[in-house]
């Protein structure tokens, strides 16, 4: 290889770790063959990726986390985007028909109007967060047709799964990884200041036996520690708590999630055989 060819290379290599969090997790989505969109929520705009999956009743809608809320324990950040992206990975591997929901002012949108640093740290699961990304997917269930939604979300979006979960009728199925869903007893626990204005899961009327919970930890997770999810769940009629010893905050949920996946559709099937079963009588 000639020294010019090995320079080409490595300045190819170098800009291709460049860019800003938001660009980065754009070309994952791109390889991954997502298909990027913006669009209009109540009242904030949001970035969603989605599969080329078409067909079928069934919306799997992935949540990621919270990012980097804080440049420092002093400073927040200008801009919350992690360059890396656990649910676009997940979702990658979902057979049904997929869509990641970004939340207001992520994915590069941190300047758009109505944004202010509160949106992505204290005020990250507010009333209005949830409800401009339950207006764009109460759009997207209306205009694809979907009778049923799966809810899945890590670590921050499995706390906004939780409140997004009651608000639609259509939700048959919730799915939390390393999810915060106390987030006074997560804040206690780390000595960080309450999150002021945000909905904390634990503080909401239990959801309907009607929808499965499966609330997923990891036993090396310093971050929402496995003991924290389980005390939370505990509070939760139906819902089932599953422990993965060797995992931490972000690895390995790839191994089991196909299997995950495969968990899901069994239960459904069993609900509408019973429910069949039932008319039949």
């Amino acid at each position: 290889m000639s020294f010019r060819l090995l320079v080409i290379v490595f300045v190819a290599l170098l800009l291709a770790g460049c860019g800003t969090p938001a660009e980065r997790v754009d070309r994952l989505a791109h390889r991954l063959g997502l298909v990027r969109e913006t669009q209009a929520g109540q009242p904030f705009q949001h970035v969603v990726y989605r599969n080329r999956i078409r067909g079928g009743d069934v919306l799997h809608v992935y949540l990621g986390g919270d990012g980097r809320p804080w440049a420092r324990v002093d400073r927040i950040a200008d801009d919350p985007d992690s360059p890396r992206s656990v649910m676009l990975d997940l979702m990658a591997l979902d057979t049904r028909p997929s869509l990641y929901l970004g939340r207001p002012c992520y994915h590069g949108l941190a300047k758009s109007p109505r944004c202010t640093p509160w949106h992505w740290t204290m005020g990250r699961y507010s009333s209005a967060v949830v409800d401009s990304m339950a207006s764009v997917l109460r759009e997207r269930l209306d205009s694809g047709g979907y009778k049923h939604l799966v809810l899945i979300g890590h670590s921050g979006g499995g706390t906004l799964a939780m409140l997004l979960a009651a608000r639609f009728v259509e939700t048959d199925t919730l799915v939390t990884l390393a999810a915060n869903l106390d987030i006074d007893a997560w804040a206690d626990l780390h000595g960080y200041s309450p999150l002021a204005g945000s909905l904390n899961p634990a503080g909401q009327a239990p959801l309907t036996p009607a929808i499965r919970q499966f609330h997923l930890a990891a036993g090396r997770d310093r971050q929402v520690p496995a003991g924290l999810i389980a005390q939370a769940v505990s509070q939760w009629p139906n819902a089932r708590f599953i422990l993965f010893d060797g995992f931490d905050h972000a690895c390995c949920w790839q191994r089991i999630w196909p299997a995950m996946l495969a968990c899901i559709e069994r239960r459904r099937t069993e609900v509408q055989s019973a429910s069949f079963r039932g008319m039949d009588q």
